[in-house]
């Protein structure tokens, strides 16, 4: 079977000036356009057309439909049809479809012809251009020009708002060729005038959108809004639907007028005009109609007398004079009882209709969805609260509306309202459940976990695990301080209590400090000190590993060990560095030196005996601390950085490279001119440990001799120079790196 209709998916339109596209079909008996922007059909019979033509456009051609009336309708998007349209056209309408040439030369002067309400503006028996008489807005002449004004488009990218013709004038000529043609134009312009009573008129009306109070006067075709800024008139033809539509508090009603042109306030275009009106208020109308009109032109559906309340009243009337259909609310019923849903849009808070064939939103802005343009709908969570939810709305342009804060408890019936329209919803399982319907219904009851909540907590919980992994790998797990061989457990315990108290007097002092910077600043005191300790042992490790004694510790070193924790008793907060400065204090005034010399000489002859028992046995090669290569290459080692104290190297008797170039300055003996001489060979590219190997073994004789005598001295000497044997050294550097941190 032969389809008996055409079909064509995209189309487009001329309207005002813009082409909009759509859908066209061509059926046995109309032609058949549907606007896919605002959704408006329009429907062109078959007998009320006069002539059909082809015209030629850019990469397609076009349908020119001349109406009977004297209207215009043109159709563009076509491609490579043209026979078969034709055919159909001769079958089912009975009419030739011909070719209408244009003219393509550009010339700016030519003759003007009236057809119906179209203007066409021929050049050498070939038309130019065209205009539908029903754009114009106004049409003004002067002694050899007409201006002709257009209404303004706003859809359109670019508008044509006014044409001017020039038409020369002759004094043989009986009528004015300027006033006939002015008088031609205005025949068919829309230039909406208040001629004759109107049909009805409504007194000081609520209107939320423009906002304000206004007398509605409704002609037969356009109706008026007076009010006392601004006055409206807006054509009928202009009126694409109308919703009546029920408040949620059941005592107010919504009058909905959707507009595409919109009216315009200013810079503002207004697309619905939302009218408000109370349920109790009730009025009486007479229409100024005979009984024969009432028939014959509105086929009874007016009667001569109409009242009740004044929104049934004016929807009744408005519905009949425009020729639209009256959209109420369809079978949904929420939460609440009323087919409302109580949201918000763009942070004003209104009202979401779902109805029978799409989404109206009332009232700031007003927004009316339908959904053959619907892409998908979303469900939300809003903003983390188990209180309400969002419904997202995504178009097929992909332009989203967010209705948010609506009630939970409206969830299940929006949700059964959208499934029964078959809409697609973007978070759904495979199951054709909600993912955040368990959220929803968990979130009330006290006994059950809220799922929302659970993901998040197994969410920080990895989080904090994997926090807890990088602690421990950064745990020092070397440093033991409760060893009984490491003598660094006592400085642990100093450091612990000298911190918690400097803290404690931190906080009295400054008063407003608060626990969190204080807890800071321990934890990176805390952290310095395990390192400094870390590499303390290390150090120390390194010379467990090379195998020779332990170097003696000298007399004040001794009584300090035995003496600290007197001093931190006796000076409760006191720091490391303190505690040697204070020691330093006391030694001095220490009258009684003698048994501390004593068991630092027993500790001076057990640690020759144990070096000599060393060195015999075949140790103190490279690695020996204590032979010459050991003291060649600390030597070597010191660096500018990090300078040696003056008490130590006057206890070692080293020499900087400074001191070894001076000639007289020197106080040495001939020990340190000879070590003079060594490092000058040495700085020459001499090799030390060849040549001065008996030359080394008296000068270790002479040092000791030199340091038994020093160490008897340093009871009258502070301290800071008591310290001259080499294990003061070491325990005094350690000392100062702590001071230092």
């Amino acid at each position: 079977m032969a389809k008996d209709f055409l079909e064509y998916s995209s189309i487009s339109s001329e309207v005002r000036g813009a082409m909009c596209p759509g859908k066209l079909k061509m059926t046995e008996s109309a032609i058949v356009f549907k606007n896919d922007k605002t959704g408006k059909v329009e429907q062109i019979n078959s007998g009320d057309i006069d002539l059909l033509n082809y015209q030629r456009c850019v990469g397609s051609f076009g349908l020119r439909v001349f109406m009977k009336n004297g209207s215009l309708h043109r159709f563009l998007g076509f491609t490579g049809d043209e026979q078969k349209i034709a055919d159909f056209v001769k079958k089912n309408y009975k009419m030739d479809v011909l070719e209408k040439e244009l003219s393509t030369r550009g010339w700016n002067w030519g003759t003007v012809h009236f057809k119906g309400s179209v203007l066409s503006f021929d050049v050498e028996g070939k038309t130019s251009f065209e205009i539908p008489l029903n754009h114009v807005s106004q049409c003004n002449s002067g002694k050899n020009e007409v201006t002709v004004e257009f209404h303004r488009n706003d859809e359109a990218p670019v508008s044509l708002m006014e044409m001017r013709f020039h038409i020369p004038t002759t004094e043989s000529a009986e009528i004015d060729p300027v006033e006939a043609f002015q008088e031609q134009v205005m025949k068919q312009a829309s230039v909406i005038s208040a001629s004759g009573d109107a049909i009805a008129i409504f007194r000081e009306i609520h209107c939320l959108t423009p906002r304000g109070r206004y007398d509605i006067k409704v002609f037969q075709s356009f109706f008026q809004l007076h009010g006392k800024t601004y006055d409206f008139k807006i054509p009928t033809s202009s009126v694409l639907r109308l919703f009546l539509l029920p408040h949620q508090d059941n005592r107010q009603m919504f009058f909905v007028i959707s507009l595409d042109p919109p009216i315009k306030q200013g810079q503002t275009r207004y697309h619905f005009l939302v009218l408000m009106f109370q349920m109790d208020e009730e009025t009486n109308i007479e229409l100024p109609f005979t009984e024969e009109e009432l028939k014959e032109k509105y086929e009874d559906k007016l009667t001569k007398e109409v009242s009740g309340p004044v929104y049934e009243v004016l929807g009744k009337i408005m519905k009949v004079i425009i020729n639209r259909k009256l959209t109420g609310p369809g079978t949904f019923i929420g939460h609440s009882g009323t087919p409302a849903i109580q949201c918000s849009y763009k942070a004003a808070a209104g009202v979401i209709y779902p109805l029978e064939r799409g989404f109206i939103y009332v009232h700031k802005p007003p927004v009316h969805i339908r959904f053959e343009e619907i892409a998908s709908v979303n469900f939300a969570r809003s903003g983390g609260s188990t209180r309400s939810f969002d419904f997202e709305i995504e178009l097929k342009t992909g332009t989203i509306y967010t209705f948010s804060s609506i009630e939970k408890e409206e969830y299940g019936k929006l949700f059964d309202f959208i499934s029964s329209k078959k809409l697609h919803v973007k978070n759904t399982g495979k199951d054709g459940k909600n993912n955040y319907k368990e959220d929803f219904d968990d979130s009330d009851n006290e006994g059950e976990p809220d799922a929302y909540l659970a993901r998040v907590k197994a969410e920080a919980k990895e989080r904090d695990d994997d926090d807890d992994d990088d602690s421990e790998e950064s745990t020092d797990e070397d440093f033991n301080p409760n060893q009984a061989e490491s003598d660094v457990a006592d400085e642990f315990d100093s450091n612990v209590e000298s911190t918690s108290d400097d803290d404690s007097e931190g906080a009295g002092s400054g008063g407003g400090s608060d626990d969190s910077s204080k807890k800071k600043k321990k934890e990176k005191k805390e952290k310095k000190e395990k390192r400094v300790r870390k590499e303390r042992k290390e150090k120390r490790s390194k010379k467990a590993k090379s195998g020779g004694p332990k170097r003696p510790a000298t007399a004040f070193m001794m009584w300090l060990n035995a003496s600290r924790d007197k001093i931190k008793k006796d000076n409760p907060g006191i720091s490391i560095t303190e505690i040697a400065k204070k020691g330093g204090e006391l030694w001095k005034e220490l009258k009684d030196k003698q048994e501390w010399e004593q068991k630092a000489a027993k500790a001076k002859e057990e640690y020759a005996e144990a070096l000599k028992a060393y060195k015999e046995a075949g140790g103190g090669g490279t690695d020996d601390e204590g032979g010459k290569s050991g003291k060649k290459r600390k030597k070597e080692s010191i660096s500018p950085k990090k300078p040696v104290s003056a008490a130590a190297m006057k206890g070692s008797g080293f020499k900087s490279k400074e001191y070894i170039s001076g000639d007289d300055s020197s106080s040495s003996g001939d020990g340190d001119k000879k070590d003079a001489k060594k490092a000058k060979k040495s700085a020459s590219g001499s090799d030390v440990n060849k040549s001065d190997t008996k030359e080394d073994k008296k000068n270790d004789k002479k040092d000791d001799k030199k340091k038994e005598k020093k160490s008897t001295k340093s009871d009258s000497e502070p301290a800071s120079e008591a310290s001259a044997s080499d294990s003061g050294e070491e325990e005094e550097e350690d000392e100062d790196e702590a001071a230092s941190d």
